[in-house]
């Protein structure tokens, strides 16, 4: 007994395990609740990259803009008449000039931004995660968050990512000593274009650098999205009752519904010309109005009890029943009910039908 109960309890705690992969509809709901795979590193790694890519590209660009800008205060600015209006419309002017130079690498940010999470998570769109709960301002639940394995590994993270970054920034000036040592002998122009140049090449190498930790990252987040929705066996027979229904409650419907279709069926058997039987195992109650009907139709049929109970109802009302083995098998293994019968059945069935108008012709 004791070891019987044991064996119930450590199937129940097994069953309890979340120990399966999430079912689709499982994923689908938590992707309506905005719970996805996604790792904000990938977004920030690839902005960071395109933005240094488009400041490469772009970088004649942004110089004549700043020397236009600088021409323009230097030489228009400096003389012109103080006053409110005039400075409202130097500061407008500054604003639109400033505004077309970030123009370009703004919408690179941007276009990039809404890719990086396209694809890692396609077309969302849900308001459920701006939903206020109060779960959120949980001071009890808010410092175990603190101290929880996840924060943590975020603080793991990001003390690594520090790393790389002096790792790359180290390496790539220690490379560089001797041109930067060299910076005070050239001319402002020279050294502010190798300025440039290094500092684009190293946004790029430590974006690059963020970019591999980012893929990384996603992976785990995949993973860690995946375990979070493990579910037990309980909950996928939980689930599948919700979906399909309780299989008790099912099997009554389904038993109810036969008892009416059952009923339904008895209640068109009075109308038969004859009922044909096997003669206890089958029989079938057919039906012949030859102003509505091109054939024969079965109205009725069933077997062993059933076939019993046609046969009773028959007697009741008169009906005649007649033995027909062979015919009677085909007619209930070929037809439905509201069929017509087969054409290959035809003489057989025209030849009990003749008889049993004779008997009807010989009773009147």
């Amino acid at each position: 007994m004791a070891l019987a109960l044991r064996y119930t309890l450590d199937l129940q705690l097994f069953a309890g395990e979340k120990t399966e992969k999430a079912t689709p509809k499982k994923k689908q709901d938590a992707r309506k609740k905005g719970q996805v795979a996604k790792s904000n590193d990938v977004s920030a790694a690839l902005v960071l990259l395109s933005s240094f890519f488009a400041l490469l590209m772009f970088g004649g660009y942004y110089k004549q803009h700043l020397v236009d800008l600088f021409k323009d205060f230097f030489l228009n600015r400096l003389t012109f008449d103080v006053t409110s209006q005039s400075v409202m419309t130097m500061f407008g002017n500054l604003a639109v000039q400033v505004a077309l130079m970030l123009a370009p690498i703004f919408g690179v940010v941007m276009v990039v931004g809404i890719l990086a999470n396209y694809i890692q998570v396609g077309f969302l769109l849900t308001g459920e995660s701006l939903k206020p709960k109060f779960s959120k301002i949980d001071p009890i639940k808010g410092f175990k968050n603190i101290f929880s394995m996840r924060s943590v590994i975020e603080l793991l993270k990001s003390i690594f990512k520090l790393l790389v970054i002096f790792v790359v920034v180290y390496i790539t000036l220690s490379g560089s000593r001797d041109e930067i040592s060299k910076l005070g002998n050239v001319s402002v122009e020279a050294a502010f274009n190798y300025t440039a140049k290094l500092a684009v090449d190293l946004g790029i190498k430590i974006g690059a650098a963020l970019l591999l930790l980012a893929f990384a990252d996603y992976m785990y987040q995949r993973y860690s999205h995946a375990k979070s929705l493990r579910m037990s066996k309980q909950d996928i027979k939980d689930e599948y009752k919700k979906m399909e229904g309780d299989p008790l409650i099912k099997g009554k419907i389904r038993e109810r519904q036969r008892r009416m279709a059952l009923q339904r069926m008895m209640q068109e058997i009075p109308k038969a010309d004859v009922i044909i039987t096997n003669p206890t195992h089958f029989a079938v109650a057919l039906k012949y109005d030859g102003s509505e009907m091109e054939a024969p139709q079965v109205i009725a049929k069933g077997q062993d009890y059933v076939a019993l109970r046609i046969k009773e109802i028959a007697k009741e009302h008169g009906i005649i029943t007649m033995e027909n083995k062979p015919l009677a098998r085909a007619l209930f293994q070929r037809t439905e009910i509201g069929d017509s019968i087969p054409a290959d059945l035809f003489q057989a069935v025209a030849e009990v039908l003749a008889y049993v108008y004779k008997l009807k012709g010989k009773v009147r």
